[in-house]
């Protein structure tokens, strides 16, 4: 049997990933409104670590050290940030707008994972970045559409998800998918239960699965990153995020009636064939 390559394993991961954080987009929406981004984040971890828990069980609690304690915290510090920022938009904006303006985070994760981890830009990943940056600028049309305080929010938080996969990529040299997925939750179970407590409310029963789809795609997302990252180069992950763009503009049609605009889909489009420019020339250097 042909075993597939790092790039091939990779780019499933990221697809996993992808899909992952599509479902956890949803169920934030859902819940929006109801309840408080520190509350959410809370209950998400706190349901996390009850998930992980058999998993440690089977011989996987030497995977947890404190070695790196200190890189754990930075990267959790970091990752809560974004996704405090991350729920507020949601609430503000329509989904594919959120996800367009995340998009500019691998633009920032791939500058910075070339100035702290060292890593190189060869065309197929400049290719992906111009491209990208080219698809967000079509979407979020600067000096045309109106800059609101939710575009500056999100613009904030894709510059800490940005960080947050270098983070994960330098820890990934270190530690396990499952360490770091394991020191997330636990982090951010304490973050979320200080920030919580001053504006916790009443739980209701009709939130409950919503909050169970949130931690299991949390966690699903976040372990499918980290795999990814751990099997190919920041640079060439961080751009594959873009493709998360059209998978939301649709679930926002279809389940939201937020109407396709053509900027959009043709920045989805030009967003597209820079990943795509980038996988082929990922597979043909392996393939040499």
């Amino acid at each position: 049997m042909i075993s597939a390559s790092p790039t091939t394993k990779a780019i499933a991961w990221m697809m996993g990933a992808l899909t992952s954080f599509a479902v956890m987009t949803v169920s934030v929406r859902e819940l929006t409104g109801e309840m408080h981004a520190f509350q959410m984040l809370f209950i998400r971890s706190a349901i996390g670590i009850l998930i992980l828990l058999p998993f440690l069980q089977r011989g996987g609690w030497g995977q947890i050290r404190l070695t790196y304690l200190a890189g754990h915290t930075a990267r959790n510090v970091i990752h809560f940030t974004g996704q405090v920022l991350w729920i507020f938009g949601i609430g503000l904006l329509p989904l594919a707008t959120v996800s367009a303006l995340e998009f500019t985070s691998p633009l920032w994760g791939g500058l910075l994972a070339v100035l702290f981890l060292g890593e190189k830009m060869n065309r197929g990943r400049w290719t992906a970045f111009g491209l990208g940056f080219l698809g967000v600028l079509v979407i979020v049309r600067p000096g045309f559409v109106e800059v609101s305080e939710g575009i500056l929010i999100m613009l904030a938080c894709a510059f800490f998800f940005g960080a947050t996969g270098v983070a994960t990529k330098w820890l990934t040299r270190r530690e396990s998918a499952l360490a770091i997925v394991f020191m997330m939750v636990v982090m951010q179970t304490v973050f979320g239960a200080v920030a919580s407590s001053f504006v916790w409310a009443p739980l209701a029963w009709h939130q409950t699965p919503w909050l169970i789809l949130l931690a299991v795609t949390g966690l699903t997302a976040h372990y499918s990153l980290t795999r990814a990252l751990a099997a190919a180069d920041a640079t060439f992950i961080m751009p594959m995020e873009f493709l998360r763009l059209p998978i939301v503009a649709v679930v926002g049609f279809l389940l939201y009636q937020e109407t396709f605009e053509a900027m959009t889909l043709l920045g989805a489009a030009i967003i597209f064939s820079g990943n795509y420019a980038s996988i082929r020339h990922e597979t043909r250097t392996v393939v040499r």
